[in-house]
């Protein structure tokens, strides 16, 4: 029997300023309402909620281990995740222990989802050479894939200290699911195949059949690698949103989505970029990715992916630019309510 159909709900913490007033969130109303988001999601049957990485003032996600952990307290069924990790600016051996110490926190419930970092503030921050994004990414993760299989490790490698018969502790309650996150880069795909991690697509705009090459290619480097594709994931995230119908949705989610696109482009690649009301419209409508729309819009969607993917989870940034607390609430239930039952009765019968 196919497993369950998983559902999951990711934040960046994003605290921009509101588009008509002008006005931001404060930093401890923010983290409120994520630890209150995340008791929803769980109480609602959400599978897995993912916490966010950035280093500005922008956001208030620096350190989401520590959300997590609060999280973990204030729920009992829901996985806990990062969403992603920026890897390349982690110690793995720190990073492995603090979830490792999550999962026995939350009973089994952690997971650990890397990446290279769309945005690279962290590097600076904590010392690290970009000019080592890669070869830091990918020492990194082959070491977090040793820590994970190994109680007792030794290892040498280029950017930090050798270890020599290290006790790596707290053990997890089983082996942490270990997840790379994946843009448009082929190459990316075919490192978590070949390193027999779980895949987690991000498909942020355009017509999701441009990124079926990219499982593809991730499942044959798996394969070649000689890893069971069959016991390896696949997860797609997109921005979402849902309202009861589609005008609704549309008319709720646009000045934020436009504001937040133009804002985030602005400060962090100082460049101009602006989404017209017809451009938000064909980037929402039939055959595009981005799941914003009626419960219906959103299942046809879903479906639609599954037919190109056969992923095993969807997650959904649901609350970009902090979105106000009850429209967040009853998108959060509608999902539960109107697209989870649907999509899993389609796809597990």
């Amino acid at each position: 029997m196919k497993k369950k159909f998983e559902f999951g709900f990711y934040t960046f913490g994003n605290i921009i300023p509101d588009p008509i007033t002008g006005k931001k969130t404060s930093q401890h109303q923010r983290i409120k309402e994520i630890i209150e988001a995340a008791k929803l999601a769980d109480d609602a049957g959400f599978d897995v909620i993912g916490i966010g990485e950035h280093h500005t003032s922008d956001f208030v996600l620096s350190a989401p281990i520590v959300l997590l952990s609060a999280i973990a307290q204030a729920t009992k069924n829901i996985k806990l995740s990062t969403a992603v990790a920026v890897l390349s600016t982690h110690d793995p051996v720190r990073l492995y222990e603090e979830f490792a110490t999550l999962d026995l926190i939350s009973d089994g419930r952690a997971e650990i989802l890397v990446g290279r970092g769309s945005s690279t503030e962290s590097f600076p921050l904590f010392g690290y050479d970009l000019l080592d994004y890669d070869e830091l990414f990918n020492e990194n993760l082959k070491l977090l894939k040793i820590l994970n299989k190994n109680e007792v490790v030794n290892w040498t490698g280029k950017f930090r200290s050798p270890l020599i018969e290290a006790e790596i502790a707290p053990r997890p309650l089983a082996q942490l699911p270990i997840w790379v996150g994946v843009g448009g880069t082929p190459a990316s795909a075919a490192r978590a195949g070949a390193e027999g991690a779980h895949l987690n697509l991000a498909i942020l705009g355009g017509p999701p059949e441009r990124f079926t090459h990219l499982v593809d290619i991730y499942r044959e480097a798996a394969r070649n690698a000689g890893h069971n594709v069959e016991e390896l994931k696949i997860a797609i995230s997109s921005h979402s949103y849902v309202a009861e119908t589609p005008i609704q949705a549309r008319e709720e989610i646009y000045p934020t989505f436009s504001y937040t696109m133009q804002y985030l482009v602005k400060k962090l690649r100082n460049q101009v970029y602006s989404i017209s009301r017809n451009d938000f419209e064909a980037m929402t409508g039939p055959g595009t990715a981005l799941t914003i729309g009626s419960p219906q819009e959103m299942i046809d969607k879903i479906m639609h992916q599954y037919e190109l993917f056969h992923h095993d989870r969807y997650i959904l940034q649901l609350d970009m630019n902090g979105l106000p607390f009850p429209q967040l609430a009853r998108a959060i239930e509608l999902v539960a309510d109107k697209v989870a039952p649907v999509v899993r009765r389609e796809i597990n019968g």
